[in-house]
């Protein structure tokens, strides 16, 4: 693909207005992909939740983020209705379209969206918040997912959730075409079920329940805050904070994965723009 060729990213707002680090992290991304590659990428920022803005079908990539809030009472909303309205339009497009595919990331809420509304598996509230720089495991399907490539098994991604999907539908997997690419740590002292890490949709559609976009920088910043230090120490305890920071300033840890799977996503997706 050319230099002059245009690409068009659409990024779909779910903040609903909370301040947060993931929209400069997507737009970093972006900006640091255009020049490494050399092409003429655009994006446009969508408010989605707040100001109800659904853009229409006429991007060739879309990266849905993360977000506040339940994931469940959501439900019937206008601005989701009309999100839904856009995802099944685009998976139309890419169903009976001959031609260039669209290609969609789905991150944290996003996924948790998606995953109630292909009833996927249970979404719940978690026992407790998930907080941190954590590991990621992959499943047998992961290690050959195209997004994941370069990436070690496990991988570490910054994790920030109060709510989880659990307990996979197999059948709906299979009547779906979706594949579980990734899950939670395993963690044999508590009795609760591993959550959905990463999803395979379809071709064009992958998601995941962790921030691929976080960086060390804006992570930092926010753990270093008196109020969020407070709050994992009383949480997990003073070893488990600094751990917490030590792993931040691992190379091979938060930045290797956001410096992988989103420039991975946009390659596939733009080699599918370039085939088509």
């Amino acid at each position: 693909m050319t230099d002059t060729t245009s690409i068009k990213v659409a990024i779909l707002d779910l903040y609903a207005g909370h301040p947060n680090q993931g929209m400069r992290c997507f737009q970093d991304i972006l900006i640091r992909y255009k020049t490494n590659s050399q092409l003429n990428l655009s994006y446009q920022v969508f408010d989605v939740r707040r100001a109800n803005e659904v853009p229409g079908t006429d991007f060739d990539i879309y990266i849905s983020s993360g977000g506040p809030g339940s994931p469940i009472d959501s439900e019937g909303a206008d601005w989701e209705n009309n999100y839904f309205k856009l995802i099944d339009a685009i998976d139309q497009h890419n169903q009976t379209t001959d031609g260039a595919k669209k290609h969609v990331l789905f991150v944290c809420h996003s996924f948790q969206l998606m995953c109630r509304r292909w009833q996927l598996g249970e979404v719940n509230l978690r026992h407790s918040p998930s907080f941190g720089a954590l590991p990621v495991h992959l499943t047998p399907s992961g290690h050959s997912e195209a997004i994941f490539e370069d990436l070690s098994d496990p991988f570490y991604a910054v994790d920030s959730r109060s709510w989880q999907v659990i307990n996979p539908d197999e059948n709906r997997f299979k009547e779906t075409g979706a594949t579980l690419i990734a899950i939670e740590k395993e963690r044999p002292y508590v009795e609760y079920p591993r959550a959905m890490m990463a999803i395979r949709f379809n071709e064009y559609f992958v998601g995941t329940q962790f921030h691929p976009e976080a960086d060390a920088i804006g992570m930092k910043e926010y753990l270093i805050t008196n109020e969020k230090k407070k709050e994992v120490i009383d949480e997990h305890g003073e070893t488990k904070y600094h751990e917490m920071i030590e792993r931040l300033e691992d190379p091979d840890k938060i930045m290797h994965t956001q410096n992988t799977i989103i420039p991975n996503f946009l390659h596939e997706a733009i080699l599918s723009l370039q085939e088509a």
